[in-house]
């Protein structure tokens, strides 16, 4: 099973996610594994870089989700883009650390606030959301360790 299709199953499984909320997060998750993609110098599929190009421009912000609860997410994505970017730089520099780990999971912020605006305060869920992160400390350091 890939990845998306992990997260998609988490989304409407474990959390519960109205249709509109999950595809709006899936494209997310698509628009910033191609970004990431372009930015680590990875080939593009040109499928997904289309994809990408209309999604940022257009498709995104026409989701019904996302228009009733914009002034909420679009300053959670401007966090989410920032945290990445930092980690990114850090990562760059040779200085990838715990706190540059922590960064580099932002997309999770997002989905922590779009479980809260479906389903109000819940630990449980915020804690369920927060768990589908799936690399760990220990896996990222590996990464970046000039020993690897």
């Amino acid at each position: 099973m890939s990845p998306v299709d992990t997260l998609e199953i988490n989304l409407r499984e474990s959390l519960e996610l109205p249709e509109e909320a999950v595809r709006w997060i899936l494209d997310l998750w698509a628009m910033i594994q191609t970004f990431d993609d372009i930015a680590d110098g990875d080939e593009v599929d040109r499928v997904a870089l289309d994809a990408t190009i209309l999604n940022s421009l257009t498709g995104f912000q026409a989701n019904p989700f996302y228009l009733r609860n914009q002034s909420w997410l679009l300053p959670a994505l401007v966090q989410a883009v920032l945290k990445w970017q930092a980690s990114d730089a850090a990562e760059r520099a040779g200085q990838a650390d715990e706190r540059s780990f922590m960064w580099r999971a932002g997309f999770y912020d997002v989905i922590v606030l779009v479980v809260h605006l479906v389903h109000g305060p819940s630990t449980e869920k915020a804690w369920a959301a927060l768990r589908m992160y799936g690399e760990t400390a220990e896996e990222y350091m590996r990464e970046f360790s000039p020993d690897a």
